[in-house]
């Protein structure tokens, strides 16, 4: 049975305007969400944590976020965390930051699926650097991957 979770003390079903990004008009706050996980499987000895807009009108969707090399003590982000364990790695989201980017769906669009999404590794680190795209953290991780808990909020402007 697997019992991994992930829960947010302030990210709903419905994103707010302090999750959203702060530029092309969204006028949102930029903040990152409060995130905790609990009951990791097995073996697990780091994970990665990812938002992913798979409704993005790109073939490929877009990445808002991507942090890998959390050690496996670390099992909450605080929101707006600004400071990280030194382990960690920041892929490159598609706004070009190695930063949280929040929600910015087009004008008009139907809700967005904003999926938070933490990954259990089998490894304590993988051997990527700051900046690296998230397809290639992805690629790099599931061989190790243990398992996977997700929450998703929606948005749309």
């Amino acid at each position: 049975m697997n019992n991994f979770k992930i829960s947010s003390s302030d990210l709903k079903s419905q994103m707010t305007k302090k999750h959203v990004f702060n530029d092309f008009g969204a006028g949102g706050e930029n903040v990152s969400p409060h995130l905790k996980w609990e009951n990791a499987p097995e073996g697990t000895k780091s994970f990665i944590v990812i938002c992913y807009d798979p409704d993005a009108p790109t073939v490929s969707g877009w990445w808002h976020w991507c942090v890998a090399n959390i050690p496996a003590s670390t099992t909450e982000f605080k929101s707006g965390i600004s400071e990280f364990p030194d382990a960690c790695v920041h892929g490159l989201n598609d706004y070009g930051s190695t930063e949280y980017g929040g929600a910015c769906p087009p004008p008009g669009d139907p809700a967005h699926a904003y999926q938070f999404t933490v990954y259990a590794l089998s490894t304590e680190r993988l051997e990527i650097e700051n900046g690296t795209q998230p397809a290639m953290i992805m690629f790099m991780a599931n061989e190790h991957i243990l398992g996977r808990a997700t929450i998703t909020s929606y948005y749309s402007r």
